[in-house]
C-alpha cells in the first residue's frame, strides 16, 4: 500500500484540454481526480454497468443526467446510476476539479449517446 496523490499518480488527458489522476485504478474501483478548463464537456454517453459518484473539489461543475441539469459546486456530489445518460461541462470562466468514483471502473463500459443537444431533448421531454 502506498500514499497517492496527483503527482505520483498515473495521468491521462482527454477532449480538449482536460486531465485525469488514477488515484485508484483496481478490476472493482475507479477513483479519478479529473480538472476541465473553461467551456470544455465531454461526449454524452452511459456506462452498461458502471455506477459513478461525482465530488466537487473546485469550481462549478454542470452534468446533466437523462435530461435534468445539475449544477454542483464545491462540497457538492452526485450519483449517477449504471444505463443513465450523462454528460459534464465546464460553463464557467475557471477551471473546474473533482472526484469521480466508478463501480466498477467505467473505462471500457462507455457507450455514446444519441447525438441529439440538450435544448432538442428538453423541448421533447417536456412535461
Amino acid at each position: 500500500m502506498e500514499r497517492v496523490d496527483k503527482q505520483s499518480a498515473e495521468h491521462y488527458s482527454w477532449g480538449s484540454g482536460c486531465d485525469g489522476w488514477h488515484l485508484v485504478k483496481t478490476p472493482a474501483l475507479s477513483v479519478i481526480e479529473e480538472r476541465m478548463p473553461p467551456g470544455t464537456s465531454e461526449v454524452r454517453h452511459y456506462h452498461q454497468k458502471a455506477n459513478q459518484f461525482f465530488y466537487v473539489l473546485r469550481g462549478v461543475l454542470f452534468i446533466e443526467v437523462d435530461w435534468k441539469e445539475f449544477e454542483l459546486c464545491a462540497g457538492q456530489s452526485l450519483p449517477i446510476a449504471a444505463e443513465k445518460s450523462h454528460q459534464v461541462r465546464n460553463l464557467s470562466s475557471r477551471d473546474v476539479e473533482f472526484i469521480v468514483i466508478s463501480n466498477p471502473p467505467s473505462h471500457g463500459d462507455r457507450v455514446i449517446a444519441q447525438a441529439e443537444s440538450f435544448a432538442s431533448l428538453q423541448e421533447n421531454h417536456k412535461e
